[in-house]
């Protein structure tokens, strides 16, 4: 097809990517999945006079099928390269590429510090291609001449910069950027929860209740107006209702890392937010004046712990504990997944303390966000992060934008000043109200528009979420892609599922009918953002690396061979939140679907000592393979230790499935949330293509 017109990358044309190299090359062996080790090729390098540095892992001659996987992460940091050396089992990609005959590439992207911090962020997808293309090269000198293909993959972060190549250069063949965001994503995705989390940290046990099986589905009963407003608030920005369960113990994610950029960038609306009408702060009996901490204090004494017992608090390159990859004199931080990729940019002051004369008091205290301001003494000036209050001492947290914990530690003198601040931290919380896109298509905005589209509150100078996009991928996402293109985004992720319909949509608007040539969107349910094996709470979400690596798969052969891939997942988009097909030839995709029941229900009332029984309809789209086997958790275990009892494959509405059946007694009264997880496989001899699924019910014992 004709590919959009648009003025493309060519790497070629580059004098900066004229000169690479290779500083190592040799074989090495690799322990995949259910088979013995792999022999392959590694290969090490980069281009002279620049900061870009890759490796190229590459199947024996016989083995190799002439393509390559290229990943990019969240947040390259200088030796980003070796992210993946020291990945084993299921998030090894190295092991699932050359178990599948096919190459692994990775590069630090031109990062010479971390969190990629460049200049030019062009250079995020321009030293990609450029990295793809000598990769080429190198594969047809290794083993002679003929067509290699390219394909990028990257979540989060990686999923801006994936979008980035498959816009802006013709160095790939096919993308599949996975739990990715929109340009108006940052810091909006991190704020409206945060804000959520604030406001609603008393209430989260009704609100879980009433999303959980058997609930009432009434996630506002008993709240009142200013807690009702920001559950609202969030769910109407896209937050699916059923994270409810798990955000109260969010985090907040990056947002300690994105604030003080925020900052930077818009000073003035930190004072604005408190003194000026139409900011939540201005308001002196709303819930930000409530939770705001201002206080001074003095230092009664300081510590750290003795180097022999703790870590180097030089910063994250030096954190002991973390593991490390080392290829000569290359170090890697390991972080480098979808959800702590961030991570990198933290400082840490594991075993430091501050005891102060007086803390704050109170019985519902908030205590996120706290600057720890000295404003005496030598360390006048600095500041640091409050972590918690332990009796009469402030113990620091990790931090970014903040000072040297060692240096500022030692600074310290008893009767130093300290100012206890959060006002920055609840600010910021708000802060999408005030940013509300001029394109109406962001439809998550319209709840702060007014009937004339009209803003209902007072905007900022500018929407700055953009510059996040450009800064952290070097382009906006236009939709015109320069190859065939897989999404896959999921719905117990917080960063707003719509996300992925709003690029999809962009495909649209640039292929109109055609886009089906060359785009596919996969939603897979309780997925969770983090690309690792174990993401949160495995009784309430299942990994979907099995779906992204069969979706690598499709993907190449789709360009390859010509093999049409599963069609787009069927969903609705109503006020924001993402709702699949239920149980219906609808729902394709490549994820199987389960219901499960307990006594014919989704909530059972029995006595201690009843058995209980338990029927799960497994329904397999025609692209998810074959049922493989399915466990049950009947009293919290999250180690699945109850293997499937009568399992019957058969159809059902018109699919192929199965029907298992099961039975537990519980012998102690109680309320039990019970699980089956579900696996399968179009080759259930390759244990990276696992397809995994859940569901739950509630189970209440009674004496």
């Amino acid at each position: 097809m004709d590919y959009a017109k648009k003025e493309l990358y060519d790497p070629s044309k580059d004098e900066m990517f004229k000169k690479p190299y290779i500083d190592c090359d040799e074989l090495r062996m690799r322990p995949v999945i259910y088979g013995s080790d792999v022999e392959y090729r590694y290969l090490h390098g980069g281009f002279e006079g620049t900061s870009v540095k890759f490796i190229f892992c590459v199947p024996l001659k016989e083995q190799f099928c002439w393509k390559f996987y290229q990943h990019l992460s969240p947040f390259p940091g200088p030796n980003e390269e070796l992210a993946a050396i020291d990945k084993t089992g299921e998030e090894d990609f190295i092991g699932f590429s050359i178990s599948h005959g096919a190459g692994y590439v990775e590069s630090n992207m031109g990062s010479s510090e971390v969190f990629g911090s460049v200049f030019d962020n062009t250079i995020f997808y321009r030293s990609s291609a450029a990295v793809a293309e000598y990769c080429k090269t190198k594969a047809r000198e290794l083993y002679g001449g003929h067509r290699v293909y390219a394909y990028v993959f990257g979540g989060s972060g990686g999923g801006y910069k994936t979008m980035s190549c498959i816009e802006n250069t013709t160095a790939f063949d096919g993308a599949l950027p996975y739990v990715i965001g929109s340009p108006v994503s940052l810091p909006n995705c991190l704020t409206v929860p945060a804000h959520g989390s604030r406001v609603l940290r008393s209430c989260w046990d009704k609100i879980m209740d009433a999303v959980e099986p058997g609930g009432s589905g009434d996630i506002y009963a008993g709240l009142n107006k200013d807690e009702a407003n920001a559950l609202s608030e969030i769910i109407n920005m896209g937050f699916p209702k059923r994270m409810c369960s798990v955000l109260g113990d969010n985090d907040d994610g990056s947002l300690p890392v994105l604030a003080p950029v925020v900052h930077q960038m818009d000073p003035t609306y930190f004072s604005d937010f408190w003194e000026k009408p139409g900011y939540l702060g201005s308001d002196p009996e709303g819930t930000a004046a409530r939770d705001r901490i201002c206080m001074r204090t003095r230092v009664v004494s300081a510590g750290m712990p003795d180097k022999s017992d703790a870590p180097d608090m030089a910063g994250a390159s030096d954190r002991a504990g973390v593991p490390v990859v080392a290829a000569g004199d290359f170090v890697q931080d390991d972080r480098n997944g979808t959800d702590d990729a961030w991570q990198k940019m933290l400082s840490d002051a594991v075993g430091a303390f501050i005891e102060v004369e007086q803390v704050p008091q109170g019985a519902d205290l908030y205590l996120r966000g706290v600057d720890i301001i000295f404003e005496s003494g030598k360390a006048k000036g600095k500041k640091l992060r409050l972590k918690r209050i332990d009796g009469q001492r402030l113990i620091p947290g990790m931090s970014y934008g903040v000072d040297d914990f060692a240096q500022v530690i030692r600074e310290l003198e008893a009767g130093d000043e300290i100012f206890l601040d959060n006002s920055d931290y609840i600010a910021i919380q708000t802060y999408h109200r005030h940013q509300v896109p001029e394109d109406l298509s962001f439809h998550a905005w319209d709840q702060f528009r007014d009937e004339n589209g009209k803003p209902k509150y007072p905007q900022r100078a500018q929407v700055i979420s953009y510059g996040f996009t450009t800064g952290g991928c070097g382009s906006v996402q236009d939709g015109k892609i320069q190859g065939k293109v897989m999404v896959m985004n999921n719905l117990m992720d917080g960063d707003f599922p719509w996300q992925a319909d709003w690029y999809r949509r962009k495909v649209e608007e640039v292929y109109g009918p055609k886009a089906g040539e060359c785009f596919r969107l996969y939603y897979n349910d309780n997925c969770p953002h983090g690309d690792v094996n174990v993401a949160g709470d495995m009784l309430r979400v299942v990994s979907y690396l099995g779906m992204l690596r069969q979706a690598l798969v499709d993907l190449s052969d789709w360009v390859e061979k010509g093999i049409e891939p599963a069609p787009t997942t069927g969903y609705i988009l109503v006020n924001n939140q993402v709702t699949l097909d239920a149980g219906t030839k609808k729902r394709g995709g490549i994820q199987p679907n389960v219901q499960l029941f307990a006594n014919g229900s989704g909530c059972a009332q029995v006595k201690a000592g009843e058995a209980v029984k338990f029927t799960a309809e497994i329904r397999i789209p025609e692209y998810a393979g074959e049922f493989v086997f399915a466990q049950f958790s009947f009293e919290g275990e999250t180690d699945y230790p109850y293997e499937a009892g009568s399992v019957t494959k058969t159809n059902i509405d018109g699919l192929h499935g199965a029907v298992i059946e099961a039975e537990h007694v519980f012998k102690e009264p109680g309320t039990y949330f019970c699980v089956i997880r579900v696996v399968t496989n179009r080759n259930p001899e390759d244990g990276y293509t696992r397809l995994r699924n859940l569901c739950r019910v509630r189970v209440i014992v009674g004496a």
